[in-house]
C-alpha cells in the first residue's frame, strides 16, 4: 500500500545522486589567487608575459603554485593569503601600476568533477569582496549636445539644396535662421518632410519671423535616452571584459543608471580609469580658409602646441570602430591601427574622395574631472568635455575601413585609446554617483555569519523535529538536508550567484521545507485520531496534504518570481535562492519524506503508529 515502484525509487534518489555530484564541489577550500588584465596596459600577454611575471615573482621569493595564460590575462594561484597580497604588491610597482589586478579565489575542484561541468557556487559582492560602482547617465547633456550635432547636419543638408541657412544651439533649443521667406518655405516644408518617427514626431517645430526654432518631442527624447543608456551598457561590458574581471555584473537600474560590480578588484583607481572614462573619436575635415565662422569650430592639439578650425560636421564617430590596435609607425613613434564597419567605411570614403589634398582631423573627446571652490571654500567636482585633436593629416588617398592615428604622445596612450575604442565607445557621458569597495576579510567574514546561521537554524529544526515526530521527524530531516544538497547544485550548475541576501533565503527555505512535513504529519496524526488504520492514514496524510503544499508554495514562488523581476542587486540574490529552495523543497518534502516513510513503514505490518 506504501510502497514505491523501482522506477520510482530509481528516479528519486538518481536526482539527488546527481544533485551531490554538482554539490561535491563547494566541500573543495579555494586557494588565493590573482586575476592580471592587460587592458590598460601596453603589453602583450604571451609567453614572454608568464616568463617576465615568473621571473619578477621569484626574485622576490614569493611562492606561488602555477600560471594560466588565458586570452588577455594571468591567473596566479598561491597558497597562502600572505604571497596572494605579496605578489599583488609586486606586480603593481612591476607594472607600474599598469596592470589591472584582481584577487580571486580559485576552487581546488579535482580535474574528474570539472569534466563532468562541476564547479563551486559563484560569490556575489558581499562574500568574495570587490568594487560596487553606480554609474548616471548625463541625459540632458546628451540630448543637448545630439541636438547642437543635428544643427550643422541639417545646415549641410540644406546647403545642398541651396538654402542659405545657420544656426544657433542653446540648451534644448535650436534656432534655425534663413535670409529671406523662400528659403525658410523651402526649409520648413524638408523639416514637416522629415519629421516622423515610429512613436510620432521628433521635433516640436514652431517659427518666429524668418526663424525656426527646433526641439525634441517628449517622445524622441525617450527614445535616444534609452539608446544611449544601452549603448552605454554594452560599451560598459565590453570594457569590464576587457578588464579579464571573472563573474562581473553590469545592469541596468531604472532609466538612466548602470550598476557595475567587479568580484576581487580592489584597486578602484585603476578600474575608474577604464570604467568611467569616457574617450571618443570624432573624424572631420580641416575647414577652408574662407569657411565662414558657423560652419566650423576651433580646437588645440593634444600633444604639441597651437590650435586649428575643423568643420562643424562629422564624418563619423568612435561608434563605427570595430576593432582598434595600438602598435608603432615606421620611425617608432606610436600609433592606432582602426577597422571601420561597413557604414563607417562608406561615409569615410565619400568624405575622401572629394578632398584629396585636404586636411582630416581626428578629434578626442574625454571627460575630465575638474575641481572648483564655491564662495564658502567647499570643493565641487565637475566633469568637462575635453575636445583636442590628436592628428591632422594630409588626405592622400581614399580612405576606405581600415586606417591608422598617428601624433599620440606615448604608447601608453595609444594602448589605452586602442581599447576604449575596441571596448566600444560611451553614446553619452556618466558620472559616478556611488562606489563601494569591500575587502576580503569582510567578505570572508560575511560568509562565516552566514554558514553559521543556516548551520544554527538547521541544527535547532532537527532537533524539534525529531523530538517531536520521531521517526518521521528522522525521514523530514534526511530530506531537509537532500534539499540543501539540491539548492546547492542547482545554484552551482545553473550559474547562479550566491549573495548575502541569498544565504538569508536558504535560511528561510530550511524553514519552507520542514513546514510541508509538519502539514502530512498533523495530517496523518487527525487520520489516526478517527481511528483510520496506519497505512491508510499515512497514505490519506501525504495525499490530502499534497493540494495544501501546493497552494501555499506557488504563492510563494509567484512572490518570489515578482522580487526577481522587479528588484535590484540583493533583492535578486534573495529572490533566486528562494525560488530555487521552493522547487527543491516540494521535491524533498513529498517524495523524499515518503520514500523513506515506505522504507520504514511500508514493507511490514503496523498495528499502532504514533506520531
Amino acid at each position: 500500500m506504501n510502497q514505491f515502484k523501482n522506477w520510482q525509487i530509481g528516479l528519486i534518489y538518481s536526482v539527488l545522486i546527481i544533485g551531490i555530484i554538482f554539490a561535491m564541489p563547494n566541500f573543495y577550500p579555494t586557494k588565493p589567487a590573482l586575476q592580471v588584465a592587460f587592458g590598460a596596459s601596453s603589453s602583450v600577454p604571451n609567453t614572454n608575459i608568464i616568463q617576465s611575471v615568473t621571473s619578477e615573482l621569484e626574485s622576490k621569493s614569493i611562492e606561488f603554485e602555477k600560471i594560466e595564460l588565458d586570452e588577455n590575462s594571468l591567473k596566479i594561484i598561491f597558497d597562502d593569503v600572505e604571497n596572494q597580497l605579496a605578489a599583488r604588491r609586486t606586480l603593481a610597482e612591476y607594472s607600474d601600476g599598469e596592470f589591472i589586478i584582481a584577487l580571486n579565489s580559485e576552487p581546488s575542484t579535482p580535474e574528474w568533477l570539472r569534466s563532468l561541468g562541476g564547479k563551486p557556487v559563484n560569490l556575489g559582492l558581499d562574500l568574495a569582496g570587490g568594487i560596487h560602482f553606480l554609474l548616471e547617465v548625463d541625459t540632458e547633456r546628451y540630448s543637448e549636445e545630439r541636438l547642437s550635432s543635428e544643427g550643422a547636419s541639417l545646415v549641410e543638408e540644406f546647403l545642398s539644396r541651396n538654402i542659405n541657412a545657420s544656426y544657433v544651439s542653446t540648451g534644448s533649443e535650436m534656432k534655425l535662421s534663413f535670409s529671406n521667406t523662400n528659403n525658410l518655405v523651402q526649409a520648413r516644408e524638408y523639416l514637416d518632410q522629415n519629421n516622423f518617427i515610429t512613436t510620432g514626431s521628433k521635433y516640436a517645430i514652431s517659427q518666429n519671423g524668418n526663424t525656426i526654432n527646433l526641439q525634441y518631442t517628449n517622445e524622441y527624447l525617450d527614445e535616444i535616452i534609452d539608446y544611449a543608456v544601452e549603448q552605454n551598457l554594452v560599451a560598459l561590458r565590453n570594457r569590464v571584459n576587457e578588464l579579464g574581471v571573472s563573474e562581473p555584473i553590469v545592469q541596468r537600474q531604472g532609466t538612466s543608471r548602470i550598476v557595475v560590480e567587479l568580484p576581487g578588484v580592489q584597486d578602484s583607481t585603476s578600474a575608474k580609469k577604464i570604467i568611467g572614462k569616457t574617450a571618443n573619436l570624432e573624424f572631420r575635415l580641416q575647414a577652408r580658409p574662407d569657411e565662414i565662422f558657423l560652419r566650423k569650430e576651433q580646437f588645440s592639439f593634444k600633444s604639441e602646441p597651437g590650435k586649428v578650425f575643423l568643420e562643424k560636421v562629422i564624418i563619423l564617430t568612435g561608434d563605427n570602430v570595430t576593432n582598434a590596435q595600438s602598435g608603432f609607425d615606421e620611425n617608432g613613434r606610436p600609433q592606432v591601427n582602426i577597422n571601420l564597419d561597413i557604414d563607417g567605411g562608406k561615409a569615410m570614403q565619400n568624405a575622401t574622395k572629394d578632398n584629396i589634398g585636404r586636411n582630416l582631423g581626428v578629434l578626442l573627446i574625454e571627460e575630465k574631472t575638474k575641481t572648483y571652490f564655491d564662495e564658502n571654500d567647499n570643493v565641487i567636482q565637475a566633469k568637462e568635455p575635453v575636445k583636442q585633436v590628436i592628428s591632422n593629416a594630409n588626405i592622400k588617398d581614399t580612405l576606405g575601413t581600415s586606417f591608422r592615428i598617428t601624433g599620440l604622445g606615448s604608447s601608453q596612450e595609444a594602448s589605452e585609446l586602442a581599447l576604449l575604442l575596441r571596448a566600444g565607445a560611451l553614446a553619452a557621458p556618466m558620472t559616478f554617483v556611488e562606489e563601494q569597495t569591500i575587502g576580503p576579510s569582510l567578505g570572508e567574514e560575511n560568509i562565516e555569519k552566514g554558514i553559521n546561521s543556516v548551520i544554527i537554524g538547521f541544527i535547532l529544526v532537527f532537533i524539534f523535529m525529531l523530538i517531536r515526530y520521531r521517526l518521521f521527524g528522522l525521514s523530514a530531516n534526511i530530506a531537509l538536508m537532500s534539499n540543501l544538497i539540491l539548492v546547492t547544485a542547482i545554484m552551482s550548475a545553473v550559474g547562479a550567484t550566491l549573495t548575502l541576501p541569498g544565504i538569508a533565503g536558504i535560511v528561510l527555505t530550511v524553514g519552507m521545507a520542514v513546514d510541508a512535513n509538519v502539514l502530512i504529519f498533523a495530517r496523518i496524526s487527525e487520520e489516526l485520531k478517527a481511528n483510520v488504520d496506519p497505512q491508510n492514514a499515512i497514505r490519506n496524510g501525504f495525499s490530502k496534504a499534497f493540494s495544501t503544499i501546493m497552494d501555499a508554495n506557488i504563492t510563494t514562488l509567484l512572490v518570489a518570481l515578482i522580487l526577481y523581476a522587479i528588484g535590484t542587486g540583493p533583492i535578486k540574490g534573495f529572490a533566486v535562492t528562494l525560488s530555487i529552495g521552493i522547487v527543491t523543497s516540494i521535491f524533498t518534502a513529498i517524495l523524499v519524506t515518503r520514500s523513506l516513510v515506505n522504507f520504514i513503514y511500508g514493507y511490514r505490518r503496523v498495528e499502532e503508529l504514533k506520531i
